[in-house]
């Protein structure tokens, strides 16, 4: 996005744009979701997320910046899983269960990307490093590595959810039990880790110093705890596909690609970038676990 064109863009316009945006993508989702997965959950929700990234990934294009498409990580699993809950046949507790900790999951994370987002002045630094480095040009960039990545992860890990769905539907899967409650209290756990890590972590960035590192909270035990919530959360889904159904095994396919997200693409960018502004990371890393807390300092 060129000077000129991020400067019409103020804080409240951008916002506005971006409001509006997601209540079409998410309208987009549930109506395809509705039309062609109503009895077919999985369908419903792979074609729901499709299509309401599609609309995103055009409107990335028109404004030129690949931020209007962040908040979709939190905005439309909950979208769906509330979605499900509403029009599952016979829709039980653990439908709802779900929904209602989606939609808190949801809510903590879009408010935290809400109120460090300055705008369509800004894009995330990620994205440009990769419009600089990739050997593609930037609406590829944008289409493969910003939008259908991450597409692709979010709906292996949203598989549960769906799975849950299914076997409320076909009056065969357990009832509502102590896996359901574990899946519950790992999914607050998440949250909450997310919400004191990221609480720590703008305390921290309105009094740093160049080269400080953030050692305090639960930064002082994990070098990433906001990914380890994130992990909380997404497993938290898996086991509610357990309590649903135990052959559903296979579902732990989105948490593990999640894990895999986080230590081979998300970590290492945000270390490397770390390493290289702060004197002080090395020390740190070499005493703080990257991602299991220790329990003791």
């Amino acid at each position: 996005m060129t000077t000129a064109h991020a400067s019409r863009w103020t804080r409240g316009r951008s916002f506005a744009l971006i409001i509006g945006l997601y209540v079409v993508a998410t309208a987009i989702a549930v109506i395809v979701a509705d039309v062609v997965g109503v009895d077919h959950p999985y369908r419903g929700l792979v074609f729901g997320y499709a299509a309401s990234v599609a609309f995103l990934y055009v409107a990335s294009q028109v404004v030129q910046n690949g931020s209007t498409f962040d908040a979709w990580w939190s905005v439309m699993p909950p979208a769906i899983a509330i979605w499900f809950a509403l029009t599952a046949d016979g829709s039980g507790p653990r439908n709802w269960a779900i929904a209602l900790c989606a939609l808190l999951w949801g809510i903590r994370l879009t408010a935290n990307w809400a109120i460090g987002w300055t705008g369509l002045d800004h894009e995330d630094w990620r994205y440009r490093m990769l419009y600089e480095t990739a050997p593609m040009p930037r609406w590829a960039v944008s289409f493969t590595s910003v939008h259908l990545f991450p597409l692709v992860v979010v709906t292996l890990g949203s598989l549960p959810m769906a799975t849950a769905v299914a076997h409320t539907s076909e009056s065969t899967g357990r009832e509502f039990g102590a896996l359901d409650v574990l899946a519950v209290v790992l999914a607050l756990i998440g949250v909450a880790l997310e919400h004191f890590a990221d609480v720590d972590l703008r305390r921290f960035n309105r009094t740093k110093k160049p080269g400080d590192v953030l050692n305090t909270g639960l930064w002082s035990r994990s070098r990433h705890p906001n990914y380890l919530g994130e992990m909380c959360w997404w497993s938290s889904l898996f086991v509610f596909a357990l309590a649903a159904d135990l052959g559903s095994w296979w579902t732990g396919v989105g948490a593990l690609s999640m894990l895999v997200m986080f230590l081979t693409a998300s970590i290492p960018i945000a270390e490397k970038r770390s390493a290289e502004r702060r004197p002080g990371w090395e020390a740190y890393a070499a005493t703080t676990p990257m991602f299991i807390p220790k329990l003791r300092k």
